[in-house]
């Protein structure tokens, strides 16, 4: 009896000895406090060095505010794919996670994210009624609601971007140049000036000639599409249409002319300075962004038109584990980053005093080592204007998402697993295909053509059939 008392006794201790120790498991409560840790795994450019005080910071607020706390890891960009992977395959703790159109719908095959449509109106009313309806549509699937989207940018607008002193060089109408045909001559003009190609491109070359044009459904293929414009919601193969391919024309046109960088495609990235460029975004960036980057003034005039579908709307979004404790306290902790200034500035900027600080109202950086991407965190709209900002630039950003082309097939998932051979056999073509085809290096007809031939005897036309009849069932 002596000896079972004493093994208990010892049973006991340790016992004792564990339940004393605060958890750093996800979702679970610390017996010192009774907070639940939260865990959200981002991507950015590494943990900031000043992490464990920013923590504390917010720790503090957030406790108040939700009666949680946070841990947040902070995977460096060439290492994100990797580390996502090995997460979700692994089961890996975790209660929020970034993510985007590339893994979302494979992830929620594989049951990683929670379905949350049941939970946000009792935990994030204001999170409702911030984000749009479609862009809750984006982020549905099989009826079920897996992500909370960055409302931010979320609708797509390319732009030329120029050297201002460049350009203006030129003498010509820059800003009424919105097709690839009006900028012919601007391009002719500043290869002239400059001596050498201005448009400089590296090998995933122009893809805005299509995805500004058509919905890829979020398939990985570009080659297959449905218009923005067309009306009826009609899969077709995208290289085969003329819009596309006028631009095509015009793309070789400039390669064989000299505008083109002649090693585009094997170039594997750009160079920070282009007198001539197109990306995506909105006009003032080439005031907040591209200029600084380039180190000179420059400017941005739209191409196309600014448009919205699933894809530009997943291109940001968090999702919360499925295996999460505290789903309730998760959405309130989004809720918070998409309405409480305190929150998304901290996020944004980093720690007040140390990394920013306010003035009259507006935010002044005192550094750059912060190193959270604040497209991942949440909404634009709620960061505070820098004092460099003689402009809201967020403006503009809601103005172009309420005038977007909406894509008529918003809120349409494609199962692509009926087809995901000849998906993946058609995706390896295109890739082959993709450096010479999109940088103009070669006459593109012909070389589509080609492409085309290959992707058809690897299934494309089967691919085109299920997402059309998928499309039909989902539209009645």
């Amino acid at each position: 009896m002596k000896k079972i008392l004493a093994l208990l006794l010892a049973v006991l201790m340790v016992a004792s000895l564990f339940a004393g120790c605060g958890s750093k498991d996800t979702g679970t409560k610390a017996a010192t406090d009774e907070i639940p840790t939260l865990k959200w795994v981002t991507v950015g450019s590494g943990m900031p060095s000043n992490y464990d005080a920013w923590k504390a910071n917010m720790d503090k607020y957030l406790e108040e505010k939700i009666g949680a706390h946070i841990d947040i890891e902070v995977v460096g960009w060439g290492d994100w794919d990797t580390r996502r992977n090995m997460i979700v395959s692994t089961n890996e703790p975790y209660d929020i996670m970034f993510t985007n159109n590339g893994t979302f719908y494979n992830d929620v095959a594989m049951g990683a994210f929670a379905d949350i449509s049941g939970l946000l109106e009792a935990n994030a009313p204001k999170l409702i009624d911030l984000i749009p309806a479609d862009y809750w549509d984006a982020c549905k699937v099989g009826g079920g609601l897996y992500a909370v989207p960055t409302y931010k940018d979320s609708s797509s607008t390319q732009y030329f971007v120029y050297d201002k002193a460049v350009v203006e060089s030129t003498g010509l109408d820059y800003a009424s140049a919105h097709t690839m045909q009006d900028v012919t001559p601007i391009l002719k003009a500043m290869y002239e000036k400059l001596g050498s190609a201005p448009f400089i491109m590296a090998s995933g070359g122009l893809d805005a000639i299509y995805s500004s044009k058509y919905d890829d459904l979020s398939s990985g293929l570009c080659a297959i599409g449905v218009s923005y414009t067309g009306g009826e919601p009609k899969v077709v193969s995208v290289f085969e249409q003329e819009d596309v391919l006028k631009d095509m024309d015009t793309l070789h046109e400039w390669f064989n002319a000299g505008y083109i960088n002649s090693d585009a495609a094997t170039l594997s990235e750009a160079p920070s300075y282009r007198a001539a460029f197109v990306a995506q975004g909105w006009s003032l960036a080439a005031v907040t962004t591209w200029g600084p980057q380039m180190g000179v003034d420059a400017v941005a005039i739209q191409y196309g038109n600014t448009v919205l579908s699933n894809a530009t709307v997943q291109g940001s979004m968090n999702c919360i584990s499925a295996s999460c404790k505290y789903p309730d306290k998760a959405l309130k902790l989004l809720e918070l980053v998409n309405t409480d200034s305190f929150v998304r500035d901290s996020l944004y900027f980093g720690l007040e005093g140390e990394n920013f600080k306010y003035v009259d109202g507006k935010v002044e950086r005192l550094n750059t080592d912060w190193t959270m991407a604040g497209y991942t965190q949440g909404t634009f709209f709620q960061v505070t204007q820098q004092v460099t900002e003689e402009f809201n630039q967020w403006d503009e950003v809601k103005a172009l998402n309420e005038q977007a082309i909406g894509s008529p097939i918003l809120g349409f998932a494609f199962d692509t697993a009926p087809v995901a051979d000849q998906l993946q056999a058609c995706i390896a073509i295109y890739t082959q295909y993709r450096p010479v085809l999109m940088t103009g290096t070669e006459e593109p007809r012909a070389l589509i053509a080609d492409m085309l031939d290959e992707m058809r005897a690897s299934g494309l036309d089967d691919i085109i059939a299920e997402a059309q009849s998928q499309i039909d069932a989902w539209a009645k």
